[in-house]
């Protein structure tokens, strides 16, 4: 995390308050008595990492108090009842010596590397008055630990907003004229307190439609994720380089139509682990790169125009993480023994078969400020823009009030991240506690929806309607689903079970139905891999599958370009003869509908739609299969349309 500043001007004060406080608690209780053996003096806990700014430390001595002191300072005297001591020992930032000393007995000694840092918060509330937008920094706080005053403020704005907005002021408030160009203006908050220490806040407005509003941040999301293309990253397969690796074919994912990166998890892990057991939040898997060379791909991403999502992994650390081991080895001293979840007989819960995973204790406020630390640094050092987090459900389970805590801090720094839950979507929760996005699952754990749908393609159409309407009480309004073919717990490769024609349809469905697509690494070569065996780079052309690149390719560009198909809104329609069809109509307000007509089956046929309804329109129209550039004249009141086996009709209406 690099130096940590050390400030100390406020540890004797904290000390005589808190000593006052114990001694209040503990006047008229009985006392210790020294010992035939002499004053001794222990603490009940070893040290470690601190996560907050004051550890409650207990102890046993043989005297009627002792003397506490941090670093050798001003310190407390404490009385001891029964032979028990107990305090709480305010911190400093960097390294903590507790000492505790029967007087001239020798002193107990405990150390803490304070992991928290001493900024300020800087915090933005947004006001509307017809066209005016006031930006009020007066809610900011100063720094936890000292309670130093903010002393400056100084106001920017992003200078890819759509037209600048003239942001000037170093108050704590600011007011601009909305501009009349749609779009998200962004506007930062710089504040600096009076030692020095600075924090910086992002918020945004949008105006649509020419008329100024505010954003909701506790739900919605930033435009960019509803159009979102998402490439799942498995480093090793992109080469030996590691990060540098990933970075040389940006340009490659750029051609393709990718918008985000989701990185498979790149923290500290154990040896041929594939990332999920976390040794360090702070720090890299060395054998991808640094962490400049981490910085260096987010840096090129964005000038590619591809914004780079983290694999995270709050739920649990991995049983060799230092916090793990400490806990194994000394049991109830360890400073991390309630960093744990743990059932009644005291033993670190699991989830599954996950032995060697680790649940965290979120009831313990440490955890909670090293899980937002952690997050955190990521993103204020690196730029990155968004997590996929793992186990988001076991979270959920354990402390379901932490999610909503998490965003607000996360999106305070840069309210235009994606925060994909994996947990299903067919959860309401997620998306009114923290998540923009969630995991296309059934309402059974880690089930995905489309497992097994694509067995039989003659009833392919009602194991659909289960996967993707979600009877009989269908999607929260604000559900946005997160939908792939392939991903790293998928299994064998989508294309090996099923071949070349079904993957090509089924590829049309992921790019053409509402959600969020993902991409999984070789998805468009056609590449066999399971993703948790030992992985080799792999040949980055699509010999086994000639033009299958150039399909995904164009699919994701009439997905990026073609309003409807990344719009929330889509109906399922009726097709004769059904067997092995799928039909969707895809809209947007002011813009073309889009018919998709899928057939699965490896048989040609000619279906009847008729083009009542909802599909009026369409009647007597001219409309563009978009894959194949083909115009057709659907005539009516029902049209007849020919698809050959196993392929997609995406058919745009044509002005009239």
């Amino acid at each position: 995390m690099g130096p940590r500043p050390r400030r100390r001007g406020v540890a004797p004060a904290l000390w005589l308050a808190l000593g006052a406080l114990l001694a209040s608690c503990t006047d008229g209780g009985a006392r210790g008595t020294p010992s035939s053996e002499g004053n001794v003096t222990t603490f009940d806990t070893r040290g470690g990492d601190a996560w907050a700014w004051s550890e409650s430390l207990s102890g046993k001595a043989r005297c009627d108090s002792v003397e506490v002191s941090d670093n050798g300072g001003a310190g407390s005297s404490v009385q001891v009842q029964d032979g028990n001591f107990s305090v709480r020992v305010p911190m400093v930032p960097g390294v903590n010596r507790v000492t505790a000393s029967c007087g001239s007995g020798a002193a107990a000694e405990v150390t803490f590397d304070e992991r928290l840092d001493p900024r300020p918060t800087a915090r933005i509330h947004v006001a509307l008055d017809g066209r005016d937008v006031t930006f009020d920094a007066s809610r900011s706080a100063p720094s936890a630990f000292d309670a130093s005053q903010i002393h400056t403020y100084a106001w920017s704005e992003r200078p890819d907003n759509p037209v600048a907005l003239g942001v000037r002021g170093s108050t704590d408030q600011v007011t601009v004229t909305a501009p009349e160009r749609d779009g998200e203006y962004y506007v930062t908050l710089t504040i600096t307190d009076g030692e020095g220490r600075t924090d910086e806040s992002t918020t945004y407005f949008v105006v649509d439609g020419g008329q100024p509003r505010l954003v909701d941040m506790a739900t919605e999301n930033p435009a960019w994720v509803d159009d979102a293309v998402v490439y799942g990253v498995v480093p090793q397969l992109f080469g030996n380089g590691g990060f540098k690796s990933v970075e040389g074919r940006l340009p490659y994912l750029a051609h393709l139509g990718v918008t985000a990166i989701w990185l498979s998890p790149v923290n500290v892990s154990p040896a041929a682990d594939f990332g999920y057991a976390v040794k360090d939040y702070f720090n890299l898997n060395p054998a991808y790169g640094t962490k400049q060379d981490f910085r260096e791909l987010v840096q090129a991403a964005h000038a590619n125009g591809i914004r780079v999502l983290m694999d995270f992994v709050p739920n649990h650390i991995s049983d060799e993480h230092p916090y793990s081991v400490d806990a194994a080895k000394y049991g109830t001293a360890s400073h991390y023994y309630d960093f744990f979840d743990r059932d009644q007989q005291g033993d670190i819960t699991h989830y599954f078969d996950w032995s060697n995973l680790n649940n965290l204790n979120y009831d313990n406020v440490e955890v909670r400020n090293m899980e937002l630390a952690a997050f955190s640094y990521w993103v204020r050092e690196f730029d990155v823009d968004g997590f996929r987090v793992d186990a988001a459900w076991g979270v959920k389970q354990r402390r379901p009030g932490f999610w909503p805590v998490w965003r607000e801090e996360l999106k305070r720094i840069k309210p235009d991240l994606m925060l994909i839950a994996e947990a299903s979507a067919r959860d309401p929760y997620y998306f009114s506690h923290g998540f923009d996005v969630g995991y296309d699952w059934t309402q059974q754990l880690g089930n995905w929806a489309w497992q097994g749908v694509f067995d039989a393609p003659e009833v392919i159409g009602d194991w659909l309607d289960q996967a993707l309407l979600n009877p009989p009480e269908g999607y929260d309004p604000d559900a946005l689903i997160f939908r792939f073919l392939n991903n790293n717990d998928t299994g064998t490769r989508f294309i090996d079970l099923y071949g070349e024609g079904m993957t090509r349809v089924a590829a049309a469905m992921l790019l053409t139905l509402p959600g969020v697509p993902e991409l999984y690494t070789g998805d468009e070569i056609g590449a066999s891999y399971l993703p948790y065996d030992a992985l080799t780079p792999l040949v980055w052309n699509d010999d086994r599958h000639p033009g299958l690149r150039e399909y995904y390719r164009r699919l994701i560009d009439l997905r990026r370009h073609t309003p409807a198909l990344h719009s929330r809104d889509w109906q399922r329609i009726d097709v004769e003869p059904s067997s092995g069809m799928y039909a969707y109509l895809r809209t947007a307000p002011g813009t073309p509908s889009v018919l998709v007509l899928l057939n699965f089956a490896d048989a040609a046929t000619t279906v009847s739609v008729r083009l009542t309804g909802s599909l009026a329109s369409f009647a007597g129209a001219k409309v563009t299969d978009l894959l194949s550039g083909e115009r057709l004249d659907l005539g009516g009141p029902t049209a007849r349309v020919h698809l050959d086996g196993t392929t997609a009709r995406i058919l745009e209406l044509e002005e009239r």
